[in-house]
């Protein structure tokens, strides 16, 4: 059948955080005991086992995961170390948009002018999209589902279903493209859509793993898929 629409992943999809193989906004530096009183590795075992309320909307922003996370470990979060770390992620998650591939709007052109109908699925939180709006990505899409705002993150059945019901195509017309972050692909293949790999963000070690979904290597090979 012939495909209407396709669904996008964002990060490492569309943007990436990282550039020939760096990040390009390092976490190296960022102290937590310093700041909070807790280990770096404590720190990140806690923001771990919030993944899914972080994803879901539960927690309504980063400061408010933050004292959470001090409140857990018995510690208190000041004003200045609660506005110094969330000021340095949203500047964190900022970097991608300013720098996106000649190659992914060249894509994401190609699929306009073919009559392709396009979205977004992302599992995020309010801080790591604060940058969507300014970036060059919004006009290519008609529908944009954020997990924290939808209240359901990939795999979940629903944020697709969801995607489809709003763009007003039928599942099995349409794909969905992402680096295979949150198993989003065979929650995508789950929910009725075709999912392709995207590993051109993919570092090669990872890249060749089986997922058990097409490759795409280049985000022009997406164009090839559909004429076919």
């Amino acid at each position: 059948m012939h495909t209407q629409a396709v669904f996008f992943d964002l990060y490492e999809t569309l943007i990436s955080e990282y550039k020939d193989g760096v990040r390009r906004a390092s976490r190296a530096g960022r102290n937590y005991q310093e700041l909070l009183g807790i280990s770096n590795e404590t720190f990140k075992r806690e923001w771990g086992l919030r993944q899914t309320p972080r994803m879901t909307g539960q927690f309504p922003d980063y400061p408010s995961v933050v004292q959470d996370i001090a409140a857990c470990c018995g510690v208190e979060c000041s004003e200045e170390s609660l506005e110094r770390l969330y000021t340095e992620r949203i500047e964190e998650k900022a970097a991608p948009f300013a720098d996106i591939s000649p190659d992914i709007t060249g894509m994401l052109d190609g699929l306009k002018k073919r009559g392709i109908r396009l979205g977004l699925i992302s599992n995020c939180t309010e801080e790591e999209v604060r940058a969507w709006d300014a970036s060059v990505l919004p006009p290519y899409f008609e529908i944009v589902l954020f997990s924290y705002k939808a209240g359901c993150a990939k795999p979940d059945a629903r944020i697709y279903e969801l995607a489809c019901s709003r763009l007003g195509v039928r599942p099995e017309l349409a794909l969905f493209v992402g680096d295979g972050g949150s198993n989003e692909l065979d929650g995508a293949r789950a929910a009725g859509l075709t999912a392709y790999h995207a590993t051109w963000f993919i570092p090669d070690s990872i890249s060749g793993k089986i997922t058990g979904h097409p490759k795409l290597a280049k985000p022009a090979q997406l164009l090839d898929e559909i004429a076919m």
